[in-house]
């Protein structure tokens, strides 16, 4: 697998991202392949959706307020990460655990990073819509069928640091199901699946980074996925009721 980090200008609410893409690959002496992926950051696609909001725009609820004070945030942050939330389970100073789109995600993905002073970025709206019409939009401008995955970052329990994740995928599935296979010595498996979108998204957050690289797309090329055009999205999830860590910890606030 080959990845190379795509390099663009500072992406602006209201503009073509697919063109921004295209032109920024062909810029850097890169072309698009069939079968390629292209991983694009949230927050570029957030940010030509329109997703910032100015925190002195937004009146705090009680409920925030209060929050605000547990966990040593801004009440308007908070508010903020209270509309955006399925769920809120606690938190640490400085962050809330959250509920968003069926993932576990600090503050809703309401973050104030790469964003003006003064403002935050919610997720993108409607991540699985926005990263098909992504690879449909690649489709007619290029001829190429490309798998596109939307990435943003989170944290895992007791590691330090953060991971890529998957929130918007389209062109290839993105779980690989081992409970057909056995093992080195012959063991059938039971209940591994791998969690293939996750991984490329890992792969590519480690070249997008964290702060001012300019790093929002990363096309990788060879990537162990399958690709097909109708995939199941929610393929990628389980409910609390399975899930290891949701199960197990006490009930959310």
């Amino acid at each position: 697998m080959q990845l190379f980090g795509v390099r663009t200008g500072l992406i602006k609410p209201g503009d073509d991202l697919v063109k921004v893409i295209l032109d920024a690959v062909k810029g850097q002496g890169l072309t698009i392949e069939d079968g390629d992926t292209l991983a694009v950051a949230s927050k570029a696609v957030a940010t030509v959706q329109g997703r910032m909001v100015k925190l002195s725009s937004i009146k705090p609820s009680e409920g925030a307020e209060e929050l605000a004070r547990r966990y040593n945030m801004e009440p308007s942050h908070v508010e903020l990460v209270l509309r955006e939330a399925e769920e809120i389970y606690g938190g640490v100073s400085g962050s809330l655990l959250t509920l968003k789109d069926k993932v576990l995600i600090p503050n809703a993905g309401v973050d104030h990073k790469n964003v003006p002073e003064g403002y935050v970025i919610l997720w993108p709206e409607r991540p699985h819509e926005t990263a098909e019409k992504i690879r449909q939009e690649i489709l007619e401008k290029t001829g190429k069928r490309v798998g596109v995955l939307i990435v943003d970052s989170r944290v895992t329990p007791l590691r330090m640091g953060t991971v890529g994740v998957a929130i918007g995928i389209a062109g290839f599935e993105p779980i690989r199901d081992f409970r057909t296979k056995t093992d080195l010595y012959g063991n059938p498996i039971l209940i591994t699946r791998h969690a293939v979108a996750d991984d490329i998204a890992s792969a590519a957050h480690l070249i997008m980074g964290e702060a001012s690289e300019r790093m929002p797309v990363v096309l990788v090329r060879n990537a162990p996925a399958a690709f097909n055009e109708e995939i199941n999205a929610g393929s990628m999830f389980i409910s609390a009721r399975e899930c290891l860590f949701m199960n197990a910890f006490s009930p959310k606030l």
